[in-house]
């Protein structure tokens, strides 16, 4: 080996060794998946966990449950919460919900012949919940679930939609790896 091939070698080798510790290191978010969990929540902080457990019961009351899958695996996706996503795939599945809306989900609004007017308003709803990125539900967004959901069962959609995002923030924060549940 030539020096000058060295000198390229060990060079590639330092950049990637920079840029690998610069991924996990200073790019929130990035490479969480290299770490395990940082701390058991449900038994450190159990009251908040059996309330949490009691609100999500509460909140999919008289709703559809493969319409709660649905929601809460759209709300998971949009979270980047991975053992969420897993957990409520594998209960869409019981729930008998089919493989191909479930790989379609992240793309709902393309495969709208998949998926019901009432379940396309509940995943604007849940998507514009979930991000808030104008501050506000846009009226439309609300508009089009009032019209498919009746008052109660709409407050107990954005219960549920809530409800995951709350979850999401507890498995997203303490990384919960998937496959646990």
């Amino acid at each position: 080996m030539t020096t000058r091939t060295a000198r390229t070698t060990q060079a590639a080798q330092t950049a990637q060794a920079a840029q690998a510790t610069q991924t996990s290191d200073a790019a929130p978010g990035a490479a969480a998946h290299r770490h395990g969990p940082r701390l058991p929540w449900a038994k450190l902080a159990p009251e908040v966990y059996k309330a949490m457990i009691a609100l999500d019961a509460a909140a999919k009351k008289g709703l559809e449950p493969a319409l709660v899958e649905l929601v809460k695996i759209r709300a998971s996706q949009l979270n980047h919460c991975a053992f969420c996503i897993d957990m409520h795939i594998k209960d869409a599945r019981k729930a008998g919900e089919t493989e191909q809306r479930i790989y379609l989900l992240n793309a709902w609004e393309e495969a709208t012949a998949c998926y019901s007017p009432k379940e396309q308003a509940a995943l604007a709803l849940t998507e514009a919940v979930t991000l808030l990125t104008e501050g506000f539900v846009p009226d439309a967004v609300y508009d089009r679930a009032a019209a498919h959901f009746d008052e109660a069962e709409l407050a107990q959609l954005i219960a549920l939609i809530t409800t995951i995002n709350a979850w999401n923030r507890f498995g997203v924060s303490t990384r919960m790896a998937p496959g646990q549940a």
